[in-house]
């Protein structure tokens, strides 16, 4: 009661009697005293209009003021980021402090005293190795080592925010649990008080920043009403020249209100209009105010800046040193007084120009913009067209009282030449049209055609690279045997039924899509504003259904189908050509799938496109460097496995894939017109080495022919000449037909066998077994020998298989007509057994050996 009454508050008697002290009652009631100075002072920082170092400095000398403290730093944590940062550290052992905006993940303060302090959430004290006994672990080295360390965390709510921290470096300032107690306590106030200070300084950055946001919008709204204000006055300048231009007053009159009007827009203190003479040889100033050059005078085409406005007929815009640069390049001479900016706009008057308008400055203050260039050649337009329209109107004032009676005369004269002018204008107008429209369509079916589609992809795919929300499709379609109905229903049919089709194929569009015929019977549909491929494919099938009815032509029902192709738009296109090739590309998927339906490009057509063209190019380079070589593959004698000939087989040697059988390459080399070429290098080099693969036995190279060399008339003595050329025996050599080959062209086949056969060259019948199998071509031609399929040679052993009668039967029926029997594919000695066991005679296949280079045979037949 006594210390009450000395002026200490209940609080300080509870913190003291928290505190325990025990001292005597006198240091008990200054040690109370200072506590509440301390707290009194923490609650005034909260409301001070202090900055926070400042703030955080008071903080300091307070604790100060309570203990030892020379070393004290505040720390910040934040959970959600797990990063503290040191807004204040004083101490005088670390001489690398952090700053005070500097951020720190705690991971990377993982160990340090710290880190305990902030993770553990309860007050630490005691020298390093007493702190380490509390923890269990080692402190991690972050700083000099302090004698004493002491420090509680900042709690909110349970939740630590961040923490004070003393330490000392010497053995005389020590510290004790009273003064760790003493620092928890503050500590709760100082938080109190940084949480007001920081949302304090929270609210004076979101004013801050509502203060910038209201000055920027400020900022722009004075923009906009300069702009609505500078868009007023060119708008008025513009409606009081078009009154100018109708007026009655005279030219004098209109050139002043002409500046006046300029005037209100830029600075036109210097301003003159100069115009051609009627002669085109002099340039008159009929208007000129300048403050140097008080008097133009009309002179001579010269080389000035207004002579170069005029033959240039485009703005001039230059400062002293613009000036200076084009007098220097001869373009121009300087004529009177040297301006500091210069501007200069053509006037055009039925794409002629006509005179010029300039404004000058003589002084640094005033100089023009591009953005004066571009209102003074607005204006310019309009002024020019005002001053044509006055000076017409002057021109015809004057000449009235001469023209009237003319007039008159003349009336019913241009009246008549008038309406002729017009004619002629509109059926050239009519002329114009018609070609355009013939031009952008197709004459048959009046719908657009591929010029046209292609201008319309083109804008589709600038503005899908514009906007890609643009979506599109092509969707390229294709008649299934329109050929065949063509050619059975004749060409008038054809033509009605391409009409129908294009009739009902935009039917199923919507009026923002597009279908054009191609040609023949090919057509496109471009369609807009799609979501999806979904959307594509939902029309392909519309048009699929619609075409699959029956059409009724010429009093006959016709059927037709359609394949479509659908390329769908994507960054990657920048020509239309590449869309309609990958959409075509589709359709001819969709076709190999049955037709009849459609077939969506996508990116593993997109790679098979990019692989079959580097296949093209690649073949067309292989013919060039000869990298097609002849394959041996003997043909043995299955009853003592004896070589008696050799099959040459076409291999590619690529020089990047490596060797290539003709499954790789053929088809393609067919659809491109380079199989020929190739078969006639694989002959080349077959029988160039044929001879010294075979030696000196007895023995034959077969080769291949396909249906393709039947149509050339010349092939057998193409065939012999080669031969003759590498010095080859005709009997030495034996080709291979496939049935297919004989019933394509039976005539032209028969005359070439027999030619060739007379010649003593041996004819093979490939794959026998596996075609048509009609034994009444097996005695028509020339044939040798017959080769069975490899297709019944692997079935044979199979239970349910009747493979061996079919063999046998080819056995029984090549014996009666006196042929050899080759069979192909054995690759087992089970196969083996069974052929030699059914009586064939002769084989091949990989038991026996696998084809090779001609190096491998060499040497083995002699």
């Amino acid at each position: 009661m006594i210390l009450a009454s000395a002026g200490r508050s209940p609080e300080a008697d509870r913190i003291m009697s928290t505190l325990k002290f025990s001292g005597t009652p006198s240091s008990d009631l200054e040690q109370a005293e200072r506590l509440q100075r301390a707290l009194f002072a923490i609650a005034d920082l909260a409301s001070a209009d202090l900055d926070l170092p400042e703030v955080y400095k008071a903080l300091h000398a307070i604790v100060g003021g309570l203990m030892y403290a020379e070393n004290f730093y505040i720390a910040l944590y934040d959970a959600q980021r797990d990063s503290l940062r040191f807004p204040y550290f004083v101490d005088v052992a670390d001489t690398d402090a952090p700053r005070p905006d500097q951020e720190m993940s705690m991971p990377e303060r993982r160990g340090s005293l710290t880190w305990h302090l902030l993770k553990g959430a309860r007050p630490l004290r005691g020298t390093l190795t007493e702190i380490e006994a509390q923890l269990g672990e080692r402190i991690a080295d972050f700083g000099p080592d302090c004698v004493d360390w002491m420090g509680v965390p900042l709690l909110r709510s349970g939740k630590v925010n961040g923490g004070l921290v003393v330490q000392s470096y010497t053995e005389n300032a020590r510290y004790t649990e009273r003064d760790q107690e003493l620092l928890a306590y503050v500590a709760q106030h100082i938080q109190t008080a940084l949480e007001r200070r920081l949302v304090h300084e929270e609210l004076e950055r979101r004013v801050a920043e509502r203060t910038d946001a209201l000055r920027d919008a400020n900022r722009l709204l004075q923009q906009q009403v300069l702009e609505r204000q500078r868009g007023e006055r060119l708008q008025a300048a513009l409606f009081r020249i078009a009154e100018l231009a109708n007026s009655s007053e005279s030219l004098d009159e209109f050139y002043a209100a002409v500046h006046r009007a300029v005037g209100g827009l830029l600075y036109a203190r210097n301003f003159y209009i100069a115009l051609l003479s009627d002669d085109g040889k002099q340039l008159v100033f009929p208007y000129s105010v300048d403050e140097r050059d008080r008097k133009r005078e009309p002179r001579e085409l010269g080389h000035g800046l207004t002579e170069y406005v005029l033959h240039t007929r485009s703005v001039l815009l230059a400062d002293r040193a613009g000036l200076e640069r084009l007098y220097a390049s001869g373009a121009a001479e300087p004529i009177g007084t040297r301006s500091r900016s210069w501007l200069g706009v053509p006037l055009i008057c039925s794409d002629r120009a006509v005179g010029v308008l300039a404004v000058q400055s003589h002084s640094e203050e005033h100089r023009y913009t591009p953005r004066d260039q571009e209102l003074l050649t607005f204006v310019s337009y309009h002024i020019a067209n005002a001053l044509e329209r006055k000076r017409n109107a002057e021109s015809l004032k004057l000449a009235n009282a001469e023209l009237e009676q003319r007039v008159i005369e003349r009336t019913s004269e241009l009246a008549a030449a008038n309406r002729e002018l017009h004619e002629h204008i509109a059926v050239r107008e009519r002329m114009e049209r018609q070609l355009k429209h013939e031009t952008l369509h197709d004459a048959l079916t009046g719908l657009p055609n591929r010029i046209f589609l292609l201008q319309r992809l083109t804008q589709a795919i600038a503005d899908f690279r514009r906007d890609p929300r643009h979506r599109f499709a092509v969707l390229f379609l294709d008649l299934d045997r329109f050929k065949v109905i063509n050619d059975s229903v004749g060409h008038l049919i054809g033509d009605e039924l391409l009409n129908e089709v294009g009739g009902r194929i935009a039917a199923c569009l919507e009026p923002r899509d597009l279908v054009a015929r191609l040609g023949g019977d090919e057509f496109a549909i471009l369609s807009n504003d799609v979501e999806d491929a979904d959307d594509a494919c939902a029309l392909a099938q519309r048009v699929i259904d619609v075409l699959n009815e029956p059409i009724r032509l010429g009093g006959k029902e016709v059927f037709s189908s359609t394949s479509i192709g659908i390329a769908m738009a994507s960054a990657r296109y920048r020509k239309a050509e590449e869309l309609l090739r990958d959409a075509d590309v589709a359709m001819y998927r969709a076709k190999s799938e049955g037709r009849r339906r459609y077939a969506l490009f996508d990116e593993h057509l997109h790679r098979e496109a990019m692989q079959l063209m580097e296949l093209e190019s690649d073949l067309r380079r292989a013919i060039a460097r000869s990298e097609f070589v002849p394959f041996f593959q003997p043909i043995v004698r299955l009853g003592d496995r004896a070589v008696v000939g050799y099959e040459a087989l076409l291999r590619w040697q690529h020089p990047e894939r490596g060797l290539l059988v003709p499954a790789d390459f053929l088809a393609v080399a067919e659809e491109t017109g380079a199989a020929e070429q190739i078969d006639w290098q694989m002959y080349e080099r077959t029988f160039e080495i044929a001879n010294t693969v075979l030696g000196s036995a007895s023995g034959f190279v077969s080769i291949n022919l396909s249906g393709r060399h039947f149509r050339v008339e010349s092939l057998d003595r193409d065939l012999l000449a080669l031969m003759q050329r590498h010095s080859l025996p005709p009997e030495r050599v034996r080709i291979e037909v496939t049935e297919r080959m004989l019933i394509d062209n039976p005539p032209a086949a028969k005359r070439l066998l027999d030619a060739l056969r007379e010649h003593g060259i041996g004819v093979s019948l490939d794959d026998f077994g596996t075609g048509y199998s009609s034994l009444s071509y097996l005695h028509q031609y020339p044939l040798q020998a017959l080769k069975i399929d490899r297709s019944f040679v692997a079935e044979m052993g199979a239970a349910d298989s009747s493979s061996t009668a079919i063999v046998r039967a080819i056995l029984a029926l090549a014996g009666a007509l006196g042929m050899q029997v080759i069979a192909e594919g054995i690759e087992t000695e089970a196969q083996h057994a069974t052929m030699v066991a059914l009586g064939c005679e002769f084989g091949q296949g990989f038991l026996y050996a696998r084809p090779q280079p001609a190096h491998v045979w060499i040497g083995q037949s002699a």
